[in-house]
């Protein structure tokens, strides 16, 4: 098992490490949901980390829908990442009839070289999410799906969760999310047949 920490700079990066997480992902703003964390963070946590460290990429709260000048924001930060040694990107794209972006996620993905791609839970707001899945797995564009089944928690969202493990058949890993803890960890492990999980909180509090 996967256990991916989401975490607000260093200090929690390294605390999470400590605490045995296998990999993290590194944000700002968490109180909106995560934005782009700062070069220098990551610059840290690349040095100074022996676990892999997934950059977000969002330029704000909000929505999912990006006008272009935060699209070249988000090219810009992407190469960046790449330069400070990023393992990886989480990033979503929408458009306006509720449907992953996959034009402009095409050309994001361009400027990410060889980093792994996970496609975030803007997944969970789309109109169809067993279509967009599909989609998102026919266009080779992304290694891993974050989501809790369009649910606010992945114990609510466990049905649709492995509904999306069993309909990607192994072409993406699915990695649950959703209030996961180090507390229910065990109990969604065995409700849900995944081999990453994601949170806030999975090998604890810090």
């Amino acid at each position: 098992m996967i256990k991916e920490a989401c975490v607000e700079g260093f200090t929690q990066a390294l605390r999470a490490q400590e605490l045995g997480a296998d990999r993290i992902e590194l944000c700002e703003n968490l109180a909106v949901g995560g934005t782009t964390p700062s070069i220098g963070t990551l610059f840290a946590c690349k040095k100074h980390l022996k676990i892999p460290v997934i950059a977000m990429i969002r330029p704000r709260g909000g929505n999912f829908i990006y006008d272009a000048v935060e699209l070249e924001i988000m090219a810009e930060d992407i190469k960046a990442c790449h330069s400070a040694g990023a393992d990886g990107i989480a990033v979503g794209l929408l458009n306006n009839m509720g449907e992953i972006d996959l034009p402009n996620l095409y050309k994001l993905v361009k400027k990410a070289g060889n980093m792994q791609v996970t496609f975030h839970k803007a997944i969970d707001l789309t109109e169809n999410i067993e279509k967009e899945l599909l989609r998102l797995c026919d266009s080779g564009l992304a290694q891993r799906v974050l989501t809790s089944g369009g649910d606010p928690t992945a114990l609510e969202g466990a049905s649709m969760l492995k509904k999306m493990i069993a309909v990607s058949e192994g072409r993406i890993t699915v990695i649950v999310a959703g209030k996961v803890t180090h507390s229910n960890l065990g109990d969604l492990s065995k409700l849900i047949p995944a081999h990453e999980f994601h949170g806030r909180r999975i090998v604890g509090d810090f």
